[in-house]
């Protein structure tokens, strides 16, 4: 199939775009930035772009994986998020549908299921997340035009019968977070994988799930982000002395966390819940919390990528424009 990537200069591209072809499509990529994986320079804020593309390469599928993200919200004004996150989008389901496209896959996030009330931890336990949680209120434009985004998909799937698939997908980066202080950045990313991270290996192969089940299911909106191994039941505790909680599943965690000067959580706000995405894609991470315990056991190096220096390529293009 010719699959059109956007966004495929970015992280997740370089991952996703090398499994495309290994599954026997042919990739063409899309990205601001120049990248290895990326054959058309321009913004799919640009129709006439889009067109020209889809005309010249044969274009039979899309995975729209390129957006502004959150930490563009201090480079960026609220007009690029709706012209790149909304406008685009359009002009990408505009495009397939008139082209018969039988499939469509959206990156989203989870983000736009964080309240500021959530992101604050209001709540005296930890707040369970899966497709059905709600009232959507998003906390700042990212949040906002995305959901906008999958509000469109929803909508071409209604009244063009594309058949489209979105993917809120947990933190799967690789810099340091720049909001959480206190912890290493890999002591951090480890304690996420009990609630609300996943591999950027496993979010690419959640896009090939996605891209092979979408005609069958028609309109899907999934979680994805590593198994939690924790119960509903388990919400007040979490928040309340997640330590302990992770102690009982896990009987070594603290003296392998010990060996490595780090630290478990204290509480834990928020739970990302991805088994619709297991039942429905039949997609399920391979890295979990186990998984980075295994490695802390023999050795091994981290199932997971921790790179502090990380710049997006469009970032990095800009900074090199200003110098």
């Amino acid at each position: 199939m010719r699959i059109l990537l956007t966004g495929s200069s970015g992280w997740l591209g370089r991952f996703l775009a090398p499994r495309l072809h290994q599954a026997g499509h042919v990739v063409t990529g899309l990205d601001v930035a120049p990248g290895a994986c990326t054959d058309v320079i321009g913004s799919v804020a640009e129709p006439g772009l889009i067109e020209r593309t889809f005309a010249d390469f044969g274009i039979e599928a899309v995975i729209h994986a390129g957006a502004l993200h959150k930490p563009d919200i201090v480079r960026h004004p609220m007009q690029d998020f709706v012209d790149v996150n909304v406008t685009g989008t359009l002009n990408l389901l505009a495009a397939a549908a008139r082209a018969g496209h039988d499939r469509f896959v959206m990156t989203s996030t989870t983000s736009l299921m964080i309240s500021q009330a959530i992101r604050d931890e209001r709540a005296a336990e930890a707040i369970w997340l899966d497709e059905t949680a709600g009232p959507l209120a998003p906390r700042n434009i990212y949040g906002v035009t995305k959901l906008a985004a999958e509000g469109l998909c929803r909508l071409f799937h209604a009244e063009q019968g594309l058949n489209v698939i979105v993917l809120r997908t947990g933190r799967f980066f690789p810099e340091e977070d720049d909001t959480l202080k206190g912890l290493s950045g890999p002591n951090l990313k480890a304690n996420e994988f009990l609630n609300r991270r996943l591999t950027v290996e496993d979010a690419a192969e959640a896009h090939l799930a996605a891209l092979e089940r979408a005609p069958a299911i028609g309109f899907g909106c999934y979680v994805i982000a590593a198994p939690t191994p924790f119960r509903r039941s388990d919400a007040e505790a979490l928040k309340r002395d997640a330590a302990s909680v992770i102690g009982g599943l896990f009987p070594d965690a603290a003296a392998l966390y010990a060996g490595q000067g780090w630290q478990l959580p204290v509480g834990i706000g928020r739970i990302y819940d991805a088994s619709l995405a297991e039942r429905e894609l039949g997609f399920r991470c391979r890295t979990d919390f186990a998984a980075i315990l295994d490695a802390l056991r023999s050795g091994m190096a981290l199932p997971f990528i921790d790179d502090p220096a990380y710049v997006s390529p469009k970032e990095a293009a800009v900074s090199g424009l200003r110098r």
